[in-house]
């Protein structure tokens, strides 16, 4: 792969169909996003990876969906790891690159280096959050955590919650190409049955702890699609996900050419956050003067720091909360 063709499938989520089998998939690449959303911070090698793991599934599930503003994903644990977070925020228009950007809580006396990072999220909850804009209410769906991986929670979500058989292979860590420095690289792709009119799961599930699993949710044909598909994807190997020397149209016709796999147009991903003054102040509007007291420093100020991006706020003590003496900004 050239230089060229590298950085042009840098940071993309292609969306691809195979039409025999009725699946729609995605495939992403994400390396100069990922490598900006773990500089914001200094987290510890296994937080890396979860947070790596959740930003390739979080490009991936976003670009599924017809979305006016933003999916979020949020993982809450009761282990040494408490929180990953994620956000997608949709292109504003056609050609606009999608938004992302994450950050983890951790209890970093807790932590393990050693261990699994997945192990030590302990017992809590995977959860997907659509959210459409003002004028329309937020869509969350729950489920436990549970089997090996954030993609296993992500399968078991679309299969309880959405009655979506789907699938996800991933790879993801630190790379050196020649000539360039380390930097984080994850590629992975997703297959998802077509939605039914009227999905019909069977009597008996599957999955860890009685969930449904994605195998639950097919029959017939449909099964026999189905399998053949993740028979094809159990082939890819971790060097091919995560690129960049194959090119993802090359490894979609090399994973599915039986399929014949029909290639959409390349959705563009960039780092983004949408914090700002104006929504530090709106979030310190439910508070009232004595509460601002007890957040004013010294110099009469009160601060803020946006836990995704770093981003510093300060602001004058008097001009927030509901019984702010002035209107407006510094």
């Amino acid at each position: 792969m050239t230089l060229g063709a590298q950085i042009a499938w840098d940071d993309t989520v292609l969306p691809f169909q195979l039409d025999h089998a009725d699946i729609r998939g995605r495939l992403a690449r994400v390396d100069g996003v990922l490598d900006k959303v773990l500089s914001q911070h200094n987290y510890p090698a296994p937080i890396e990876a979860l947070v790596a793991e959740a930003v390739l599934l979080t490009a991936m599930i976003g670009q599924t969906i017809k979305l006016r503003w933003r999916l979020s994903l949020q993982v809450r644990g009761s282990g040494a790891v408490r929180l990953i977070a994620t956000d997608y925020v949709a292109p504003t228009g056609d050609g606009a690159p999608a938004q992302i950007r994450a950050y983890a809580s951790y209890d970093a006396e807790a932590l393990d280096l050693e261990a699994a990072a997945f192990e030590q999220l302990g017992k809590g909850y995977f959860a997907v959050i659509i959210d459409q804009g003002e004028d329309m209410a937020p869509y969350q769906g729950i489920t436990p955590i549970a089997g090996g991986s954030l993609s296993s929670c992500a399968e078991t979500y679309f299969a309880q919650s959405e009655q979506l058989p789907t699938r996800f292979a991933t790879a993801f860590g630190r790379s050196t190409l020649a000539g360039q420095d380390e930097r984080w690289r994850a590629g992975g792709v997703m297959l998802q049955h077509m939605p039914k009119a009227s999905p019909h799961a069977k009597d008996a599930a599957s999955g860890e702890e009685g969930l449904l699993a994605a195998g639950d949710l097919v029959e017939g044909d449909d099964a026999e699609n189905w399998s053949r598909a993740n028979i094809l994807l159990d082939t890819v190997e971790e060097t091919e996900l995560v690129g960049p020397t194959v090119q993802p149209t090359d490894l979609l016709v090399r994973l599915f050419s039986e399929e014949s796999p029909r290639i959409f147009d390349a959705q563009q991903l960039e780092f983004g956050c949408t914090c700002s003054e104006d929504k530090v102040r709106q979030s310190l509007s439910i508070y009232s003067a004595k509460d601002i007291g007890h957040m004013t420093l010294d110099d009469g100020t009160v601060s803020a720091d946006c836990q995704f991006c770093g981003a510093h706020y300060v602001l004058d003590a008097k001009s927030v909360g509901f019984e702010a003496e002035q209107d407006g900004k510094e």
